[in-house]
């Protein structure tokens, strides 16, 4: 289970590796480009019922901590899903992998 550290908050969120690893092209990529947007999940089992959401802006300290020491194979199509919810209104919505699609390409890393 990785984690991801925001702001000063001491607690991090916890995200599972290959999502995390998802997630972090796609905020890397909006980040850099200086764009701010949300980032909402469910909570996990075993933390209080219910959702939350952050504002992600470049100026705002971002940590990813993987429990695996590889970078796994990542699936072009569940970022492209992800950086296109990121434009939206709603920002991005931790979503379960996207299968079909184009092959993850090498191209992309965490």
């Amino acid at each position: 289970m990785g984690m991801l550290y925001y702001g000063v908050a001491e607690d991090p969120i916890h995200i599972e590796d290959r999502a995390l690893a998802h997630l972090k092209v796609a905020i890397a990529t909006k980040l850099r480009r200086q764009e701010s947007f949300t980032l909402s999940w469910k909570h996990p089992e075993g933390s209080p019922q219910g959702r939350s959401t952050i504002w992600l802006h470049p100026s705002i300290p971002l940590r990813f901590v993987f429990d695996e020491p590889e970078t796994p194979q990542l699936n072009a199509r569940w970022i492209q899903e992800l950086m296109m919810n990121a434009s939206s209104s709603g920002g991005i919505g931790l979503i379960d992998e996207v299968i079909d699609g184009p092959e993850p390409t090498e191209e992309l890393e965490a």
